[in-house]
């Protein structure tokens, strides 16, 4: 007998002596009616055999066979390839797992089937629809109670526990607006947060006043006089020939066209935690995880910040 075919044997014989002894000691076999662990121990022992007979099959061909047939026209360097022809069992296996392949998705394991991780998603929906009618109705005060605790979770890594913006890392959350991040949105735009259309930047905002692109002395003025809480006459004039066309003369903003810049409400900070912002510092990232209720209350409880 070949020595290749004789070490196959003993290795076929030796591995299903192995898997015969492990799961007897895991008791893997189960009882008389656990068909999945007898079919999952009848898949290796399958998967044993086909394996060493495959590997012993092409060993043996490249021991003793010789290439031969119709070489093809093509040749590189000499080297030329013989025209043979698909494998038979090849093609069968292809098409065998094609239709396998459309059978374990339209009727062995459809795409709506149950999954651990569509349970998980229904579990989670029904938590916060359950979570949403808790809350619904809370109290100011339970909302900035549990808009702190939101807050330290999942704005205090970036702001800080004093929401001060840990030196400038992310947004001073004590103060309405910073002069350098209102200057910052002037200059390069804002997508707007959750509006739809964009504030452009310098080069498409037009003093009315003077009828000429906003300057850097206006940008400079607007940026304060906004920052400052909307007081006193520097940058006033700048504000209304630029800036109130959308925000309004008070700078309480139009439905549906800008935002309000002359206070701090919570409507800004659920618009930021819903679409991310990208401001003088950095890109904030929108969180999505949030509820409507947990948005509401961060906004409470941040807006209570710079009171």
């Amino acid at each position: 007998m070949n020595k290749t075919v004789l070490a196959a044997i003993i290795f076929v014989i030796a591995m299903l002596g192995f898997t015969y002894v492990a799961v007897g000691m895991a008791g893997g076999m189960g009882g008389e009616g656990d068909w999945v662990n007898k079919l999952a121990v009848l898949g290796a022992v399958a998967l044993v055999i086909i394996t060493v007979f495959v590997v012993t099959k092409y060993v043996r061909q490249m021991q003793y066979d010789k290439a031969g047939g119709q070489l093809a026209d093509e040749n590189w360097d000499g080297i030329g390839e013989y025209k043979n022809e698909m494998p038979f069992g090849w093609s069968v296996l292809f098409f065998g797992v094609t239709i396998w392949a459309i059978w374990y998705f339209l009727a062995g394991y459809p795409v709506n089937a149950y999954s651990q991780i569509g349970e998980y998603n229904e579990e989670v929906a029904a938590h916060d629809a359950k979570f949403e009618a808790q809350y619904a109705g809370m109290d100011e005060a339970t909302m900035k109670e549990m808009g702190g605790s939101i807050f330290i979770v999942q704005c205090a890594p970036c702001h800080g526990l004093q929401a001060d913006g840990i030196d400038g890392k992310a947004a001073n959350l004590n103060v309405r607006l910073e002069e350098k991040t209102v200057k910052h949105v002037v200059t390069n735009g804002q997508g707007m947060l959750g509006y739809a259309a964009p504030m452009p930047d310098r080069n498409g905002l037009m003093n009315v006043n003077t009828n000429a692109l906003i300057t850097d002395a206006e940008i400079d003025a607007v940026s304060k006089y906004v920052a400052g809480g909307m007081k006193g006459t520097a940058g006033a004039d700048v504000f209304a020939g630029t800036c109130a066309a959308c925000h309004g003369a008070d700078g309480k903003g139009m439905e549906m066209v800008a935002p309000s810049i002359a206070d701090y409400n919570p409507a800004l900070v659920a618009d930021v935690l819903k679409n991310g912002k990208k401001g003088a510092i950095g890109t904030m990232p929108a969180f999505n995880n949030l509820t409507d209720v947990q948005v509401k209350a961060v906004g409470a409880y941040v807006t209570g910040l710079s009171k």
